[in-house]
């Protein structure tokens, strides 16, 4: 725990917000989390609040971390919480070492890499790791100067502190109040929220008198009141009459002001706390400035290239005049005014020259990149464009690049492009540092400024590997744009350059297979990706295998080769995996395995991968890859049968973190299984969303979002249309397996025999001598409704039942009981057999609107009885928990973290702490521990 800062300012008039934050911390105290915020304008006593809760927290037995935003670190993220955290370059700390070492670049490098979102996954798995400890209390100060990648982990937390034993606090000023900051307030809510306003006049009296010593004089109350109540001022004010010596105690304990000049303003009270230092103590605090408000005294000894000893006599008199005091091992000004007061009185020229020798200085002393990066960044962001980057600056930044961009490419974006342009042209750093910058540009999603400077750089660049890597850059950037046949010609051209090795020209293949891919032309797409492998040869180049297996997988896989994708996946498997640089191929590889798992059958497999995928994904922060892992298992949990999972699994990353396709495939397996449970309203709402992010994906065919749209006529009773929805898609043709079936039963319910018997032909082309068990089925089930042969049906519900989708099954029992019922009286025993077995099918799926629908049809047949129904009708209380749900709330019960439950399910953080939050909601509580007593109530009850 770090401890509180040294030197709190006395705290009077607050005792209602005091009371309120030790309220809060009791409840912290008791296992229910809280988030608040607590806003004001500068000098208000915001921090000296909550540094007061903060004492009563630790005396309480929470642990209390603190981090704070600074103005010159905002470009970096996380930098609050990595402070608060105690995360440093060596923490002897597993839990923090990770950490550590992702944002060094050591953990993930390669190209594409979020390291600062993969450091926050591992920041918020870490709070909850810690709050199972201890209850916990972390503040973030000045929260108007965190990045942004800083606010959205707090958001998170904030979501999530119903589940957590965590007091969390945000401080900031009333602006800058950006987007993502004004959010805040609507999460947390007006009944967590503290603003503090300036002081009323007899708190103002109080503290001046706690100040001075005495009671004020009626010329030091007339003072006092020129302060607008605000505390800081309140305390510089006093602090400067008394080092002047003005004031004076009379016999009758009141404080009388003498002498005539005062200090007007803060600014200029703290000029005059400043100005009574030493000048070799102002200078050791101006390079202190540099650093921020808070610094460690080891970057001040390098800074300044000074022992220690000789820094102490200083740094102690800054230190007693009030200036500067103890946080932890650190240091920090005693408010960001006073380090704001000596940084802006530097003249601009004199503090960039100052921040490039820190700079240099740190970079010397391997100190982390974002501390390097933090002192070049006023370089670039001054308005005298003619201040050149420095050439050891432009070599170092080629050295960290790849961690920088991973890390903060909005910081990486300013120091290269400053760098590009004061470098002399110089093929091979120029050719590197463009290259670079079209990457951060990328990883900024600005594409079209990615594409323009890579290909202004090839214009000029010689070096081959440059030329690869700039035009592998093109080729991504016209492949999101959808123009990706313009490059051909130029990938083909470049392919006849001298000098080329066996490598290059294997690379230069893969990129133009990867193209062919893009355009749908596959067969070009297999060839040339061969061709690559051939080049190869015994070459190893782990990019350039990896990447052509890649491409021959996609091209198997859109033809329907399953079988033959899996060879492949295990061949590129084994040469990308463990390489940093290659980390996001590995996620597709491992995504695409797990649909090709799903295609064959093979559940437990394709869970597996599509676990592995989720696993890595979150682990290294790619959101995108993420999504479509998570997509990918709700895609399989809901063939496969498991319907409450699919739903939990498909809201894990929010919608305006997805790509618009991913999102309108979630929705539509939501709005698939709300249909078939009778939750009409709960599934129109799903194809509401998903219809605002339909618009951008196109042509696309999303398939269970077709699905889903279908069915919304079906339950409006508009088969005829539900079938049209099927039948329109690119081509004038069903593509889809799952969209065929529906097709065909539609078909075969209104009557068209011409495209029931169109679908059939289709169908059969698809699962001619196939041996995967669902293509057989669907070859059964197609043929069986254009025939009305329910023996056919049975045969292919037996099918279905080998391929393990339940769905499917009951879908098939249901079209053979309908055939037996319709065809002769003897048959009257196998319908009520199949309608019994199709029955208990839609039963244990919760299919609650396909139980009625069936019930409804067979009374008309004269088939009445049936199975008893049981069915979850709860939606509140314990008997409304899912089955992994129940599970779940079982270990949270043992006092496990969501990491240890996931860990211990094989699930996701983020999968557990939704299923949390819906236990939470169901069982009406507020925290875990609640969960605990309502488990411990339940049980009770039920004997």
């Amino acid at each position: 725990m770090r401890p509180l800062t040294e030197g709190t300012e006395l705290l009077v008039g607050r005792d209602g917000e005091l009371s309120r934050l030790v309220t809060w911390i009791r409840d912290v105290a008791d296992g229910r989390g809280r988030a608040v915020l607590v806003d004001g304008e500068p000098g208000i006593g915001k921090s000296a609040l909550v540094r007061s809760a903060c004492a009563a927290a630790a005396e309480a037995g929470c642990q209390v971390y603190w981090g704070a935003g600074d103005e010159l670190g905002q470009a970096l993220p996380l930098l609050p919480l990595l402070d608060a955290l105690e995360i440093t370059p060596v923490t002897r700390d597993p839990r923090r070492d990770a950490i550590s070492e992702l944002l060094g670049g050591g953990a993930v490098a390669g190209k594409g890499a979020d390291l600062a979102a993969a450091a926050a996954e591992q920041l918020i798995a870490l709070v909850d790791e810690l709050c199972q400890d201890e209850p916990a209390v972390l503040v973030v100060d000045e929260l108007q100067w965190a990045d942004r990648t800083t606010v959205a982990v707090w958001s998170r937390l904030a979501r999530s502190v119903r589940q957590l034993p965590l007091l969390l606090v945000g401080v900031l000023r009333p602006v800058p109040r950006r987007d993502d900051l004004r959010s805040l307030f609507r999460i947390v809510g007006a009944g967590e929220r503290l603003r503090l306003s300036r002081l009323a006049e007899p708190a103002v009296l109080e503290l001046v008198a706690a100040l001075a010593g005495g009671k004020p004089g009626a010329e030091l109350a007339r003072l006092a009141d020129g302060a607008a109540g605000n505390p800081l001022y309140l305390t510089e004010l006093v602090d400067a009459l008394a080092r002047s010596s003005r004031l004076e105690v009379d016999t009758a304990g009141v404080v009388e002001l003498t002498g005539a000049a005062t200090p007007d303003s803060l600014p200029e009270a703290i000029a005059d706390r400043l100005g009574f230092l030493s000048e070799s103590t102002l200078g050791v605090l101006r390079a202190a400035a540099l650093l921020g408000v808070g610094f460690s005294v080891a970057d001040l000894v390098t800074v300044t290239n000074s022992p220690l000893a000789a820094l102490l006599p200083a740094l102690d008199e800054a230190r007693a005049a009030g200036v500067l005091v103890a946080a932890g091992d650190d240091l920090e000004f005693r408010h960001p005014l006073i380090r704001g007061a000596l940084y802006d009185e530097m003249p601009t020229a004199v503090r960039i020259a100052w921040h490039q020798d820190a700079a240099w200085a740190l970079a010397e002393a391997k100190a982390p990149v974002e501390r390097v990066a933090r002192q070049l960044l006023p370089m670039v962001s001054t308005t005298d464009s003619r201040v050149p980057v420095p050439a050891w600056a432009v070599q170092w930044l080629l050295e960290v690049a790849m961690a920088l961009i991973g890390q903060a490419p909005v910081v990486a974006v300013a120091l290269l492009r400053r760098a590009v342009r004061d470098t002399p042209l110089d093929d091979a750093v120029t050719g590197a540092l463009a290259c670079r910058l079209a990457d951060a540009y990328y990883q900024l999603d600005n594409i079209a400024q990615a594409e323009r400077i890579a290909c202004r750089a090839l214009d000029r660049v010689r070096d081959p590997d440059v030329r690869v890597d700039l035009h592998t850059t093109v080729v991504q950037c016209r492949g999101r744009t959808g123009r990706a046949a313009e490059y051909l010609a130029e990938l083909k051209h470049a392919l006849t350059r001298p000098g080329l090795q066996p490598r290059h020209r294997a690379k230069l293949l893969v990129l133009i297979a990867r193209t062919h891919r893009y355009i749908g032309e596959m067969d070009a797409a297999r060839r040339v990706a061969t061709a690559a492998l051939d080049e190869l040869g015994p070459t190893e180049d782990r990019w350039a295998t990896g990447w052509a297996l890649h491409v021959l997988t996609q091209v198997a896989m859109s033809r329907g080769e399953w079988a033959d994708a899996l060879p492949l996946f295990d061949r590129a498997m084994a040469i990308v995996r463990g390489d940093p640089a290659l980390i996001d191929l590995t996620l597709q590889l491992r995504i695409n395995q797990s649909v090709t798992f799903g295609a064959l059958d093979r559940y437990p497999d394709a869970l597996a991968a599509a676990g592995q995928a989720r696993e890595l994904a979150d682990r290294t922060g790619s959101i995108a890859r993420l999504a479509q892992a998570q997509s990918a298992l709700g895609r399989l949990l809901l063939a496969a049968g498991r319907w409450d999972d699919a739903l939990a699994e498909v809201e894990v990353v929010p919608d305006d973190r997805k790509e618009p396709d991913v999102v309108c495939c979630d929705h539509g397996v939501a709005a698939i299984i709300h249909f078939h449970r009778g939750e009409t309203a709960a599934a129109r709402r799903h194809l509401d969303v998903a219809a605002l992010y339909s618009q951008h994906i196109g042509d696309e065919v999303v398939e269970p979002l077709v699905r889903a749209r279908s069915f919304a006529f079906e339950h409006a009773g508009a088969p005829e249309r539900a079938l049209a929805v099927l039948t329109s898609v690119p081509a004038g043709e069903v593509t889809g397996e799952d969209l065929l079936g529906d097709a065909a039963r539609l078909a075969a319910a209104i009557g068209d025999v011409r495209a029931a018997a169109k679908i059939e032909a289709r169908v059969g082309a698809i699962g001619a001598e196939s041996a995967v068990p669902h293509r057989r089925a669907l070859v059964l089930y197609c043929r069986g409704l254009l025939e009305r042969d329910g023996t056919m049906l049975l045969r292919a519900a037996d099918g279905y039942r080998d391929a393990g989708r339940p769905l499917s099954r009951a879908k098939a029992l249901e079209a053979a009981a309908v055939a037996f019922a319709e065809a002769r009286a003897e048959d009257r025993g196998s319908a009520r057999a199949a309608f019994t077995h199709a029955i208990d099918l839609y039963s244990g799926l919760d299919a609650q609107w396909d139980v009625a629908r069936l019930r409804a049809l067979f009374r008309s047949f004269g088939i009445r009885s049936g199975p008893t129904v049981k069915h979850r009708k709860a939606t509140r209380g314990w008997d409304s928990l899912t089955p992994t749900e129940s599970r779940i709330a079982a270990l949270v019960v043992e006092g496990l973290s969501n990491p240890q439950i996931a860990a211990r399910l094989y699930l996701s953080p983020r999968t557990v702490g939704t299923h949390v939050s819906h236990i939470l909601t169901k069982l009406e509580v507020h925290s875990r521990i609640d969960i605990a007593r309502e488990a411990a109530r339940h049980q009770s009850a039920s004997g």
